[in-house]
């Protein structure tokens, strides 16, 4: 198997797969394939500012958009692009086929991580019948794939609220007094009042709560009353 990427200078490059893993920062390439704008659909290509690369994100379509979201939300991603590695192999009868995966991440144990999205009717057919050889590709070289439906909508509705106050400008140098007034569990809103106004207070929380510097569990819905706590890691970004 092989790999297609495209450097930072826009040169393109074809080399063995794990030659590209092991030895080639994937993460900082330029996408091999554009997303087309298709007609009908409700999302369109965009851009994601990623917290976790201080930069924009590219994606193609609306699972995709979420899933750039959950993993910039991540604590184990240190990076992440949108399509900077394309596959190619031979199949059945000897017939070229080649795959971009939509995403990719860069962990903090220094591995990758390949991510196809999958909507919420699930993968085409064609997606699926790559898969195996995808995620074989990733084994092999000490990496990751995921083939990924959504989330639940409690836990997409909960990050995406906290997405609104990724930015590090949330903060407000208030994250060392947030960490202290949550050490012991505490209702987000008797928090919020006891370390001041809340109109002020309030945007440094939801940041600390995105960060994982407080934790509260998303898979129930959000609200003033939910029950957080220090989680003893420091700010990721």
């Amino acid at each position: 198997m092989t790999a297609r990427f495209v450097d930072s200078s826009g040169i393109s490059h074809e080399v063995p797969w794990l030659e590209a893993a092991g030895e080639r920062q994937l993460e900082e390439c330029l996408p091999v394939q554009q997303f087309p704008v298709l007609k009908g659909r409700r999302v369109a290509p965009g851009w994601w500012w990623s917290a976790t690369n201080s930069a924009l994100v590219h994606y193609g379509f609306k699972a995709m958009r979420t899933q750039v979201m959950m993993l910039d939300h991540d604590p184990g991603v240190m990076a992440l692009a949108c399509r900077p590695v394309e596959l190619l192999w031979r199949g059945r009868g000897g017939k070229a086929v080649s795959h971009a995966p939509h995403l990719m991440a860069r962990l903090t144990d220094g591995s990758g991580l390949l991510v196809d999205c999958a909507g919420r009717f699930g993968a085409g057919r064609r997606l699926v019948r790559r898969a195996p050889h995808v995620e074989a590709a990733a084994i092999a070289a000490g990496w990751h794939y995921w083939l990924i439906g959504p989330p639940s909508p409690v836990v997409e509705a909960n990050v995406r609220w906290l997405a609104g106050y990724r930015h590090p400008r949330y903060a407000q140098g208030r994250l060392p007094e947030v960490t202290e007034c949550f050490r012991t569990p505490l209702a987000l809103v008797e928090g919020v009042r006891l370390l001041g106004d809340p109109i002020a207070v309030w945007p440094a929380v939801f940041h600390a709560l995105w960060t994982g510097v407080l934790s509260v569990p998303l898979e129930r819905q959000l609200h003033e009353r939910v029950i957080a706590v220090t989680s003893g890691t420091e700010a990721r970004r």
